[in-house]
């Protein structure tokens, strides 16, 4: 097996970007435009993980197809006004926000003609961005869960992310995925959002018995260092069968092990936060 992807930036081309929003929010965004990589399993999760820890947390389903929004219950079909309408029709965003487990923005089909309505709005890359002026407040974490793709949806997360979290699939071919994200945070940054970096890479749907997936976060780790998260989201059926009974596995298996990997992951990526306000001056 060939042990480096073609083309793969060094680690120091997406070092991350110590940054802090005017109110403190961090808004994270959930990205890559490769499928089937538990983005929003990881969203869904991780939210709720961060909100047992004490956070404010808000849910934002930017994705078509709607997984986050079904994933707590809610039928896209048959939602009236969501995330369609505070883009393109400038609705509050606290108008489409529904409490589950936690604040979630959801998602409906329309959302699909969003990239086309959008393209021909003044400042359309900074539609998400001014919706969140509203509620930047009352949340100390957003996060966003973003279409498999770098349209323009995407882009609107990019502009106005304070950092972006990859899943990648523990599998070769996925990795490759991680060079056209950053070529497109590139430009985001030099065009729109200087701070946006990616803040991190989550291993997902590891299997350690595999010599694929073992060799696969070795090449991540080699091309991308710290950026790579020490918690590994493992493959377990449990993340499957949760959105089924409209939850998170944390609600829907509370004490296992599917449920302790995200609780992992929000304390590490609590801790590394906390590393770098320290290392900016701002204090543990």
């Amino acid at each position: 097996m060939t042990r480096e992807p073609a083309e793969t930036p060094a680690a120091d081309a997406v070092a991350p970007i110590v940054t802090e929003s005017s109110t403190g929010v961090r808004i994270l965004v959930l990205a890559n435009q490769k499928g089937g990589v538990a983005k929003t399993t990881t969203t869904l999760n991780l939210g709720v993980a961060f909100s047992e820890m004490g956070y404010r947390v808000l849910l934002i389903d930017l994705d078509p197809q709607g997984n986050l929004t079904m994933s707590q219950g809610l039928n896209p079909d048959s939602i009236e006004r969501s995330m369609f309408d505070v883009l393109v029709h400038r609705v509050p965003l606290s108008d489409i926000i529904h409490h589950r487990e936690v604040d979630l923005a959801v998602s409906s089909i329309d959302l699909a003609g969003a990239e086309l309505a959008l393209a021909a709005m003044m400042g359309r890359e900074r539609a998400l961005e001014k919706a969140f002026v509203e509620v930047r407040d009352k949340y100390d974490i957003i996060l966003v869960d973003t279409p498999p793709s770098l349209g323009l949806l995407t882009i609107n997360a990019f502009v106005a992310a304070t950092g972006v979290i990859v899943p990648v699939q523990c599998e070769y071919l996925s990795l490759r995925g991680l060079v056209q994200l950053e070529n497109t945070l590139a430009m985001v940054r030099e065009n729109l959002n200087p701070r946006v970096a990616v803040e991190g890479i989550v291993a997902t749907m590891f299997d350690g018995r595999t010599l694929h997936a073992r060799e696969a976060i070795e090449i991540l780790e080699e091309n991308f260092g710290d950026l790579v998260y020490k918690t590994r989201i493992r493959k377990t059926i449990r993340y499957a069968e949760a959105p089924v009974k409209g939850s998170s596995v944390l609600k829907y298996d509370p004490t296992g092990s599917a449920a302790e990997a995200y609780r992992d992951l929000a304390k590490e990526i609590h801790k590394k936060e906390e590393a770098r306000k320290k290392a900016a001056g701002h204090g543990a």
